[in-house]
């Protein structure tokens, strides 16, 4: 996994809500990572999005043993990532912290009865998009995750921006479109952050999604770092 630049992550976080990984998947991972969705046994179950009113498109959830570039990106992102998740935690004063490693955590997620793996493919097509949400599976949540583009932006599809929309207290809500290109990742919050005010420290809800696809297809890759019950 290639080495980033944590404390301008980190700083981006704070200032936008969201923070990218340029390049951080070869052509060849995201080649592979697409195909594999036509593989049914990589997955614990697959979700027809307009069955739930989530949207138009489709996603799988990876079973447990993850391929090996999801397990990889899964271990190797947690830990910078636990450091600011603490650091969120301790500015708006919630008692959890998250320990240095992901299996420890994961320990954590799965004495609750979160032992379902969340990593996930998600496949659209043309009209296909993703209502605003947040990736909530339990009482143990991590409060960042990352999303992946598998697909090259023009050449395989138009549209289908990242969008995420945040809520802040007695304001309008701001929204944020973040622009990927093929194998590029962004991380941002499952469902608050922190924010620095006149007053001081306070919340901000934040949810994302995926604008219309308006030609072609668009993959993404999704890593989660708490499990489902």
């Amino acid at each position: 996994m290639k080495n980033f630049d944590w404390e301008s992550i980190e700083t981006d976080l704070a200032r936008y809500g969201s923070a990218r990984l340029p390049a951080a998947l070869r052509p060849d991972e995201c080649r592979g990572l697409k195909a594999s969705y036509s593989d049914q046994r990589l997955f614990r179950s697959r979700v027809i999005m307009a069955r739930h009113g989530f949207g138009r498109g489709e996603y799988g959830y990876f079973a447990y043993p993850l391929p090996e570039l999801v397990a990889e990106l899964r271990r190797g992102l947690y830990p910078p990532l636990a450091e600011i998740a603490n650091r969120w935690n301790e500015a708006l004063g919630l008692a959890a912290r998250f320990p240095p490693e992901h299996e420890a955590f994961l320990e954590r997620c799965h004495a609750a009865g979160q032992q379902r793996p969340t990593p996930l493919l998600l496949q659209y097509g043309e009209g296909d998009y993703n209502c605003l949400h947040q990736d909530l599976y339990g009482e143990h949540m991590f409060p960042l995750q990352v999303a992946f583009l598998l697909s090259a932006p023009v050449d395989d599809f138009i549209g289908g921006e990242f969008v995420l929309t945040e809520q802040r207290p007695r304001m309008q809500s701001r929204v944020e479109v973040v622009p990927l290109g093929l194998g590029d990742g962004v991380i941002f919050p499952v469902h608050h952050r922190p924010v620095e005010g006149g007053r001081g420290v306070y919340r901000v809800n934040m949810r994302h999604g995926v604008s219309r696809i308006r030609t072609g297809h668009r993959h993404t890759l999704g890593i989660i770092f708490h499990d489902a019950r």
